[in-house]
Parts: C-alpha cells; sequence; structure tokens
C-alpha cells in the first residue's frame, strides 16, 4: 500500500510539473495573442499526453533524440515562458494594456532568454582557488569537476573541457559525479580521457544510478584510467583524499570520513551533494560537492538555495573550506541563465 501511495504521488507530481511548464504557459500566450481561452478538457489532454511523453523517456532509459529535445530544451523553454507569462498576468493586471502587445512582448523576452541560455550553456570559465595550509609540505595544483553530464551532453563537450585543463600543470583530477547520466552515452567515447596524463580520481552522483546496468557501467570505468574512489580513501603524498558515493546515506557518509580522517594530512573530502559539511568540518580540511548547478536557470536558484544551505561557491568554518561548484556541464535542457559552467582549479599552498 505504501509503495502505491508513492507511484501515485510520484505520478501526481509530474502531471502536475507538465502542466505548468509544457502547457500553462502556452495557454496564458493564446489568451494575450488571440483572446481565446483554451477549455478544460483540452488543457487535460495536453497535460496527459506531455506526461506520458516524459515518464515514458525516463522509465524506459529511452535514447530517441527528438523525444529527448522535447523532454529537456522543452522544460527548460517551459521554465523560462512560466516566469514570463506570469510577469504579464500580473502586468496586465496592474496596468491597462493591449494584451496583444503583451503576449507580442512575452515571446519576445522568451525568445531572447532562451537564445541567451542555449549560448551561455556553451561557455566554460576557469574558477582559481587557494588555500593555505601548515599540513603540507610543498604547494599542490588539482583540478576539480563535477557534472559532466555525459548523455545530455555529448563527447564534443568533454573535449572542450579537456582540452581547457590540459592548458594547466596540476598534479591530479577529481570528478565529483554525474559523470554520465545517459544510457545513450558509450563509454568507449571516454578514451579521450588519456590524454590527461595525470591521475583522475572519481566518485558518483546521483544520475550514475538512473542509467541503464548502471553497476556495470560504473565498474567499466576502470578501463578509462578512472580510479572510482568508492567510500574510501587514497593517499597522495601530504593529501588523503576521501571519496563517498552519492547511493550512501547520510549517516554512513559522515561516518566514512570520520574513519578515514588522518590528522597529519590535508583531508580532502570529495562528495556530490553539499550536505554533510555541518557534521564533518573538524575532520576535513576542504570538502569539494556539485549537484545544485547552482539552480541552473535563473530564478530557479532560489528553489535551490531551500534545499541545500550551501548553494554555490567558498565556504570557510575554523580551519575547514568547503567549495560547491555549479557544475562544468548542464543536466537537462543545455540551457544556462544567471549561472555558469565551470572548471575549478585548486591551489593548495604550503605556509
Amino acid at each position: 500500500m505504501k509503495k502505491l501511495y508513492q507511484y501515485l504521488t510520484f505520478y501526481l507530481i509530474i502531471f502536475v510539473v507538465c502542466y505548468f511548464i509544457y502547457v500553462f504557459p502556452f495557454e496564458i500566450l493564446n489568451e494575450l495573442l488571440f483572446n481565446e481561452k483554451i477549455s478544460r478538457n483540452s488543457s487535460l489532454y495536453y497535460t496527459v499526453l506531455v506526461s506520458v511523453l516524459v515518464i515514458f523517456y525516463f522509465r524506459t532509459y529511452n535514447t530517441f533524440k527528438p523525444l529527448r529535445i522535447f523532454v529537456y530544451e522543452g522544460m527548460g523553454v517551459g521554465f523560462i515562458s512560466f516566469w514570463i507569462v506570469n510577469i504579464a498576468l500580473l502586468i496586465n493586471y496592474i496596468f491597462i494594456i493591449n494584451k496583444f502587445y503583451l503576449g507580442i512582448i512575452s515571446i519576445f523576452f522568451i525568445t531572447i532568454l532562451s537564445i541567451t541560455s542555449l549560448f551561455l550553456a556553451r561557455l566554460i570559465k576557469t574558477k582559481k582557488i587557494k588555500i593555505y595550509t601548515n599540513k603540507i609540505n610543498k604547494n599542490y595544483r588539482f583540478v576539480f569537476l563535477s557534472d559532466v553530464h555525459l548523455g545530455s551532453n555529448n563527447s564534443n563537450n568533454l573535449r572542450k573541457i579537456i582540452n581547457k585543463i590540459n592548458m594547466t600543470d596540476f598534479d591530479f583530477l577529481l570528478i565529483g559525479g554525474d559523470l554520465i547520466d545517459s544510457s545513450s552515452f558509450s563509454l568507449k567515447e571516454l578514451q579521450i580521457l588519456d590524454k590527461i596524463k595525470k591521475p583522475i580520481i572519481f566518485i558518483t552522483g546521483n544520475h550514475e544510478y538512473y542509467i541503464k546496468n548502471s553497476k556495470e557501467k560504473i565498474n567499466e570505468l576502470k578501463k578509462y584510467n578512472i580510479n572510482h574512489l568508492s567510500n574510501n580513501n587514497s593517499i597522495f603524498q601530504d593529501i588523503n583524499l576521501i571519496g563517498i558515493d552519492d547511493n550512501v546515506k547520510k549517516d554512513k557518509q559522515i561516518n566514512i570520513v570520520q574513519n578515514k580522517y588522518i590528522a597529519d594530512k590535508f583531508n580532502v573530502v570529495l562528495v556530490h551533494k553539499p550536505l554533510i559539511w555541518d557534521q564533518i568540518y573538524s575532520n576535513c580540511d576542504l570538502m569539494l560537492s556539485g549537484h545544485t548547478h547552482n539552480g541552473q536557470i535563473f530564478p530557479f536558484n532560489f528553489f535551490v538555495r531551500m534545499r541545500f544551505k550551501y548553494k554555490y561557491g567558498f565556504f570557510k568554518k575554523e580551519s575547514s573550506n568547503l567549495y560547491v561548484t555549479s557544475g562544468v556541464g548542464c543536466w537537462g535542457p543545455k540551457m544556462r541563465l544567471g549561472t555558469f559552467n565551470e572548471i575549478v582549479i585548486i591551489n593548495l599552498i604550503s605556509k
């Protein structure tokens, strides 16, 4: 009975989201432009149809590209449209404005913001961070990536990331989860990682567990110069790297950090979601996380902030540091608005 309730709740949420993202904005635009309301029956029909397509896409690991574009890019355009048409409705309520012109203005802003977000999603910035510590005998530099989302993004995007990484000298590369997010992505395309001649350390994010045959694919990553640091630690000279997979419950994540902590080393905790820093900061010199995408498309970052206390950026508590990246790739719609893809270069400097 409990499982049935969970399923019904899940499908109800999908139905509501599909209405407000895929259907509602275009109902309002139709009303503004043509002064014609779509009937409730038609609205219900469109919402059911979209919901079926979305559920089919996610539940069947479907790889049909036009359906992927409809689900993901439709999600991004629909989200932008939702806020634009609501602002238009508010303006129409406060001021006396011709509805037709208000609809044209709405379409203009939806188009401009959608094109801008598609363009921004193609850019990758480099973020440099300096951390001073007396726990190391020499300086180190390493690269941190999270949320590459191969599948949503193709191997050309990975090639662009690698080319940028190889423009700097570094000791090792850390990948903080969500490297792969689609069953359609062929792991053979990871062969281009051979261009990175330094150690690559990886932990899983939530999306690795959504793909078909996820366990087998995660195990195959070792063929491509990727060291899966699964709930364990690895010592790199003065640095103790602690890697935690995303399918581990929060209490166990905390225990792993406490058990793998080495007091006289610089302890780096690599964990996908930024949820445990308040509990482990005394056993951690630096925690690195991603997952949040900093909201990806404004104003979704306000909703992300409700879920994650540390949404994006650099934080410090006593001698412990936390960096939450906005990710180097996009999830779902290849769109960014008010946020950026980033590669993080961390310089550890000996005091």
